[in-house]
């Protein structure tokens, strides 16, 4: 039983460690959407909106084809095994960029950041906090309570500055 307990930390640890190394890189990300966010306004407002997305999805298209070309070996998607559920990502990137486009200019990108957070926060912990789409569970406790609710407050005070 020792064993077992003393078997699980340890191969616990690597995974701790990449999901600390991956942080700065997910942080850094989420400054990319600041800065995409900056530019799809201006763009949305020269092109419209719709032409603004399609740029943004016709330009990322080659970039993932070529990272797919140079990564080796992938195993191809069966589109036609899959449920039809999980494919809904297909239409909520292009939601997304079309409200940055529509929002970032109307309340600014620090507003329009802040309310997507809250979103994803929002959403994420009712998923984890339920399992769905095959997550582990995770239940909502006090802390997580605690970090809503301060997302909520930021969400306030960028609103009134």
């Amino acid at each position: 039983m020792q064993t077992s307990s003393l078997e699980t930390t340890t191969q616990a640890r690597p995974q701790n460690r990449l999901g600390l190394l991956l942080l700065p890189l997910v942080i850094l990300a989420g400054m990319g959407l600041s800065v995409e966010a900056g530019l799809l306004g201006p763009l949305g407002a020269q092109v419209g909106h719709l032409w603004a997305t399609l740029s943004i999805f016709g330009v990322g298209t080659p970039i993932l084809l070529l990272l797919l070309l140079f990564s080796g070996p992938q195993k191809g998607p069966a589109l036609n095994a899959l449920p039809r559920w999980q494919l809904i990502g297909g239409f909520l990137g292009p939601t997304y960029v079309v409200v940055l486009i529509l929002a970032t200019p109307r309340i600014g990108i620090a507003m329009t950041m802040i309310a997507i957070l809250s979103g994803q926060v929002g959403k994420s912990v009712l998923i984890d906090h339920f399992g769905w789409f095959g997550s582990a569970r995770k239940r909502v406790n006090g802390e997580r309570w605690i970090a809503l609710l301060l997302i909520g407050v930021a969400l306030v005070l960028i609103a009134r500055g």
